[in-house]
């Protein structure tokens, strides 16, 4: 019976897989070209995955040699002999299970290197009559090391000779890993790893400057998952609505391939699961509140990146805009590591909804106002009732709350910090019965939009900074657009009003529109 894999290397007899049948073509279309290229993608991205499946396509027609640099030992890196031999062991091994003849990978077990003079030359010769692709998996493995870099000279001054028509290499070669390999250099230098014995201006010189670009975008669309979903269903006969329930997970996911695959994992398995947008935000639940490997990465990057950190707190929670560009050192390794992309509107949000749960709720954990959010033990019995949560007396004690602990000399830690104090007020209250999520897209300066889902209710929540009565009047028209949107008739906004010499006291009122109603406070 095949099952939802998230744990390594997913196979089509085994597990349930998006069928990625249009992103191999592309990459084979790369190989054919006799490209080399390296696939950087943030950790559990799917990249093994799809380098398996990529070898299996190209079989027919190319000798591949697939391996990876994870199982080699710190002693392989120790010199340029011990690399050449290791690289070879590696090599003889992934040939026995490729379409090579016996007496091709003989050839290649009978190769000692001593150094990457002896390891091209033999390259040379076995290549000329063959088209063979090298694929290296997990090269981060390998990014501290200097005779690293000289693998890579070899490589690339191979393939400069075959472009003059001077030898004979690897028809394709593709490297996979986290770090962009094209700044390999420039990273070793800078961790103290690599001293340059040319001039200071060849430290920048690439030698991985031959790769072409990869723009295969390896996210899940709902089409595709719509792909993994129909497999699963034609298994199983839940009368799931595919094409519903694959837009649900995107919209949470944005396509990463393990939130996807995790999501779907938790409604089959745990108990009650069902495969309803209901039963997909049950899922989430579950998702944002277990501890796993990806999530271990996304906060160990932002706590060993201060310049990320900050970043990602200007974006997310302050609603500063930041144009969204890789040249920029912190964006660049934020989208580097899946936390960062840019929007339609060109301007850097966090990647996917599931990521800024996990994080809000990190810096929630990390806010040193603790003694400042403390809930009233009553507020928390009486805000949900029957299973249903009343979020018109969670914003009036949120108000109250407000008045009772903050005064005039808070006013620029309030402006900065305002609506991360609201959500850690909230969190408490929501905790393992429901969720919420920021839309990252209506977030700004001005305005950030909360979505709340509790049991089968689903609140929208603006939090905007008072910026005069005419910003007012388009916060009521864009909230009304959002709630249309999502099919709602009730809205809730919360206003801070940091001017000077205005009246502290709390205003909370209902404002109708029509067929539609906003319960507005101001604090």
């Amino acid at each position: 019976m095949k099952k939802f894999n998230v744990t390594g290397l997913c196979v089509p007899s085994e597990d349930y897989m998006v069928d990625i049948g249009g992103k191999i073509e592309k990459i084979v279309e790369l190989v054919n070209s006799r490209c080399y290229f390296t696939i950087t993608r943030a950790r559990q991205y799917g990249k093994t995955t799809t380098l398996a499946c990529l070898e299996k396509a190209l079989m027919d027609d190319y000798i591949v040699i697939s391996t990876s640099f994870e199982g080699l030992e710190d002693e392989s890196f120790a010199s340029s002999k011990t690399f050449c031999s290791a690289f070879v062991r590696q090599i003889v091994k992934a040939l026995r299970f490729s379409s090579a003849s016996k007496e091709y990978a003989e050839r290649w077990a009978d190769c000692a290197p001593a150094d990457f003079q002896t390891l091209s030359d033999h390259v040379t010769a076995m290549c000329e009559d063959q088209k063979v692709v090298l694929i290296i998996d997990e090269v981060d493995k390998a990014g501290n090391y200097r005779v690293f870099l000289q693998f890579l000279g070899m490589l690339r001054e191979k393939f400069l000779s075959r472009k003059a028509g001077k030898d004979y290499t690897f028809h394709s070669v593709i490297l996979a890993g986290i770090h962009d390999i094209k700044n390999i250099r420039l990273k070793m230098v800078n961790d103290g790893l690599y001293t340059p014995v040319v001039s200071e201006g060849a430290v920048f010189n690439s030698p991985w400057n031959i790769a072409v670009n990869f723009a295969v975008d390896m996210s899940f669309n709902p089409a595709e998952i719509s792909t993994m979903l129909a497999e699963y269903e034609n298994d199983h006969h839940t009368g799931m609505d595919i094409a519903a329930i694959a837009e649900e997970i995107h919209g949470y996911t944005n396509g990463y391939p393990f939130l996807v695959t995790r999501i779907c994992q938790c409604v089959d398995t745990e108990p009650g699961g069902k495969w309803t947008t209901a039963g997909i935000r049950e899922a989430v639940n579950i998702l944002v509140n277990e501890k796993n490997t990806l999530f271990d990465d996304l906060v160990k990057n932002l706590e060993n990146h201060k310049d990320l950190y900050s970043l990602v707190y200007d974006v997310l929670i302050a609603g500063a805009p930041r144009t969204f560009t890789v040249n920029n050192p912190a964006i660049g390794m934020g989208a580097m590591y899946g936390i960062i992309h840019g929007n339609a509107n060109g301007t850097a949000c966090v990647a996917n909804r599931i990521f800024e749960m996990v994080i809000c709720d990190y810096f929630i954990s990390k806010d040193e106002t603790e003694k400042k959010k403390e809930v009233n033990g009553v507020l928390r019995r009486d805000v949900v009732k029957d299973g249903r949560f009343d979020m018109e007396l969670c914003m009036r004690g949120f108000a109250e709350h407000c008045a009772e602990l903050f005064d005039e000399k808070d006013r620029k830690f309030l402006e900065r910090h305002g609506r991360l104090i609201f959500l850690s007020y909230l969190k408490p209250l929501i905790n393992g019965q429901g969720f919420y999520h920021i839309e990252s897209q209506f977030t700004d300066l001005r305005r950030m939009d909360i979505v709340v889902d509790f049991g089968r209710d689903q609140f929208i929540v603006e939090l905007k900074i008072w910026h005069g009565d005419k910003y007012k009047q388009e916060a009521y028209g864009q909230l009304l657009g959002y709630m249309e949107s999502k099919k709602a008739e009730t809205g809730y906004m919360l206003t801070f009003d940091f001017r000077k010499g205005v009246s502290k006291q709390t205003m909370a009122e209902w404002v109708e529109f029509d067929d539609r109603r906003i319960f507005d406070v101001v604090v």
